[in-house]
């Protein structure tokens, strides 16, 4: 067996999947090298003792290098989870309402037995499961907005609704949190700019209640104001690494013992969950997923050292998603964006149909064709999601603006195709 790594058939495939996703060609060689001998330790970086020294110090690193990278304050915790971004829709509202019940003991009992309003932000389907899930651990949920009932929506995502329309639950009842999705994968929703929803909230609001920013899939792709939120938290397989590791970076001072709240009516909380228990263990109360942690540590390294940060991956992500909407808003009918609202419309993952000239309803045919046309040129996983179809194309970072280039030039091939009635 060959010592040296083949990257021939990758180097002509263009990943365009929404997660797991693209990662760049030399993270992983370098971790195909870790997995094999880190650091010349004569083992691989997943038979360490994930107590040693060595693996500290790339725990220590990679925490070090994504606070450099979004600004992470002193305030905030950077922990290192498993479950996904799924199971931050649990523990962001237990432990927030655990946080609530210790800082407010007589809440509960003074409020018939009821506990703080949990406000969300329904903008597309993460969202949506999100509430369903603190819901279903009975938090007191309100839902802010919900766009698929604004005027124009029948039903379905495809618009961010100014805050004057939000229903957020009155400052009085001490809201546990507002919990929003910057970027809706399935939907291609993307909040517009990443001071909004904070620049616009109610200064008494912003001020008082918890943020909650769930960046799964457009962190490191443009700014976040860290500061602003209570947890910011995201998984890795989207614009970091592979699958496994969740990072939540959480305020300190709403980190706390959620026993110490369960006379006052905050919940119990199972032992992984607990965001304390990792904090007091550096992240290590149990074995933590090392390969993934060790991946987006790479990622972080190189968005660092070679590709201008957050700053230069932010240029990126503009100039390729201007691109493709431009292609499609030109087309003439033949693409139709599912995200009619154009400053909501997703940097990251770019969702429309194809249409007959002068049909405007989706043609499930066409479509189908234009995933073949794309898989003829080696782009792969464009396909929407199961549950909204379509086609869905995803930009993430390590996603370069000369692909995105290509994928426009099969787009426009395509287009031109339909219209003289070739396919």
């Amino acid at each position: 067996m060959s010592k040296t790594l083949d990257t021939s058939n990758r180097d002509q495939t263009i990943n365009l999947g929404a997660g797991p996703s693209s990662l760049p060609t030399s993270v992983l060689l370098e971790a195909a090298q870790g997995i094999l001998d880190y650091e010349n330790t004569g083992m691989g970086l997943v038979e360490l003792s994930h107590r040693s020294k060595t693996f500290q110090k790339l725990m220590d690193k990679t925490e070090a290098d994504l606070r450099a990278l979004i600004n992470v304050p002193d305030t905030h915790a950077v922990l290192f989870l498993q479950g996904g971004g799924t199971e931050q829709f649990s523990a962001t509202a237990l432990n927030l309402l655990a946080a609530h019940a210790v800082k407010n003991p007589d809440y509960f009992k003074n409020n018939g037995n009821k506990g703080p309003p949990c406000d969300y932000a329904v903008t597309g389907s993460w969202t949506a499961k999100a509430v369903k899930e603190a819901s279903r651990l009975a938090a007191t949920t309100n839902v802010a907005v919900d766009s698929r009932k604004v005027e124009g929506a029948n039903g379905k995502f495809g618009s961010i609704p100014p805050i004057s329309e939000w229903k957020l639950s009155p400052v009085e009842s001490k809201p546990a949190m507002l919990y929003y999705c910057d970027n809706e994968t399935v939907d291609g929703v993307e909040f517009p700019s990443p001071g909004f929803p904070i620049q616009d909230l109610p200064e008494e609001y912003r001020k008082t209640v918890p943020l909650v920013a769930d960046c799964s899939s457009n962190i490191l792709s443009r700014p976040i104001d860290v500061a602003s939120h209570a947890i910011v938290f995201f998984g890795a397989q989207k614009n970091v690494g592979p699958s496994g590791t969740t990072v939540a970076i959480v305020r300190k001072d709403l980190i706390v013992d959620p026993d110490q709240g369960v006379p006052n009516g905050g919940p119990r909380i199972p032992t992984t969950l607990v965001y304390k228990n990792m904090l007091d263990n550096g992240s290590l109360y149990n074995t933590p997923p090392m390969f993934a942690i060790y991946a987006s540590g790479l990622v972080f390294n190189d968005l660092l050292l070679n590709k201008g940060g957050v700053a230069g991956a932010t240029e990126r992500s503009e100039t390729k998603a201007k691109l493709i909407y431009g292609l499609i808003d030109g087309s003439q009918g033949v693409y139709l964006p599912t995200v009619k609202q154009s400053s909501a419309r997703s940097r990251m993952n770019v969702t429309f149909r194809i249409s007959k000239p002068g049909e405007n309803k989706p043609d499930e045919a066409l479509e189908e064709a234009f995933v073949k046309r794309c898989a003829q040129h080696n782009i792969v996983q464009v396909k929407g999601h199961r549950s909204v179809g379509g086609i869905r194309t995803s930009l993430y970072n390590a996603v370069t603006v000369e692909q995105t280039q290509k994928l426009a030039q099969v787009m426009q091939s395509f287009m031109d195709d339909v219209k003289a009635g070739k396919v």
